[in-house]
């Protein structure tokens, strides 16, 4: 009884919420009259940035809304010269209908950032950017998602640590709540893909499967430190599915090898076979990050697209409905994020497992 009044007054407080912010887009649209554009606002919360917005208010007189962020480093490297400052010192600027922000003999556009030597942008008559990148190392959005949760999973497993230390074999607290997870990749991961050499893997396996998840655990909170699309970012799901694909060909015995180069096929068949055996060593880790990307990235852009809805349709009417669609995919979202660095995890065993095998 006290769960269902605890989702009820939930509920209700997302719903008046959801209202207010209806209201507050209603009355913005009526006065500057330009139409809510789902797209552009779903794809601006799921790319990575150069700040980290907090929330938005509302200018009275004009209708506008005034960003509040937190501003990240920008590191940039430009013929040799290295150029460091925050992201706040750009500054916005308009060409005709195109916005872009501005700062020395630098742009920032579309969350890119260009060279030029007058602030403005070139475009050639195909509507393609023509100014040049210089080298960009910035603390953005997603690098600082990761860092953020990198030192929560080390405070969380250091302390667990020290807990064993001192002698404490009965798991208690966030060691009680973590110890069966650690067991169960060990035990049920670790040790029925790769074998008897397992060991020596356990550590890849750990890192990534609570990276992923701490990842998309945080992912799913709006406010700061939360709300960064870390595995949604294509680039850092190829760089673990390259790690795991580093590790299985670098620990490939001589079989695994000779399978792929001279495959026990009729000779007849071994040019049309080996090519198919190299293309399968960079199949697997291409689906093992395609797959990670795409399913968190599905995941933020149907409860975004849920909430537009109110947006949409410029009504309060659509609100039970939208919220109510937004929290039930909010809570198969939950069991993504961790289902998701379950099978990244198990598919890196597996593969590690079958390279490793002997003959």
């Amino acid at each position: 009884m006290i769960q269902i009044k605890r989702i009820i007054t939930l509920f209700v407080l997302v719903f008046f919420t959801s209202v207010v912010f209806a209201e507050v887009e209603h009355s913005v649209d009526s006065k500057n009259k330009d139409e809510f554009d789902a797209s552009t606002e779903i794809m601006h919360h799921i790319s990575d940035s150069h700040s980290w917005q907090l929330f938005e208010l509302e200018n009275k007189k004009t209708g506008e809304f005034r960003s509040i962020e937190v501003p990240l480093p920008v590191i940039l490297v430009n013929n040799g010269k290295l150029d460091i400052f925050i992201s706040s010192m750009f500054k916005e600027k308009h060409d005709g209908d195109i916005k872009y922000k501005a700062y020395k003999d630098y742009v920032l556009y579309h969350n890119k950032i260009y060279l030029s030597e007058d602030g403005k942008l070139k475009f050639n008559e195909h509507h393609h950017l023509e100014n040049a990148q210089p080298l960009d190392l910035s603390i953005t959005k997603n690098v600082a998602g990761m860092i953020f949760a990198s030192i929560l999973i080390l405070i969380v497993f250091i302390s667990m640590a020290n807990m064993y230390k001192k002698g404490n074999k009965v798991p208690r607290g966030i060691q009680g709540f973590l110890e069966p997870l650690v067991t169960f990749i060990v035990e049920d991961i670790a040790k029925p893909n790769i074998g008897k050499k397992y060991e020596k893997y356990v550590p890849y396996l750990l890192t990534i499967f609570f990276f992923i998840w701490f990842n998309n655990m945080l992912g799913m909170i709006p406010i700061i430190p939360g709300g960064a699309n870390v595995t949604g970012n294509i680039a850092v799901t190829l760089t673990l599915a390259t790690f795991t694909m580093l590790i299985t060909n670098f620990s490939a015995s001589k079989n695994y090898w000779k399978h792929i180069i001279y495959p026990p096929v009729p000779k007849a068949l071994l040019i049309i076979m080996v090519p198919v055996e190299i293309i399968g060593v960079l199949s697997k880790p291409f689906a093992l990050m395609i797959r990670l990307f795409a399913n968190i990235t599905a995941g933020h852009i149907i409860v975004l697209s849920l909430v537009s809805l109110i947006f949409i349709f410029k009504t309060i009417w659509i609100s039970p409905v939208s919220i109510a669609f937004t929290l039930f995919i909010d809570i198969i979202e939950l069991l993504v994020a961790i289902l998701q660095a379950y099978i990244f995890t198990l598919l890196s065993a597996l593969y590690i497992g079958m390279a490793i095998e002997e003959h």
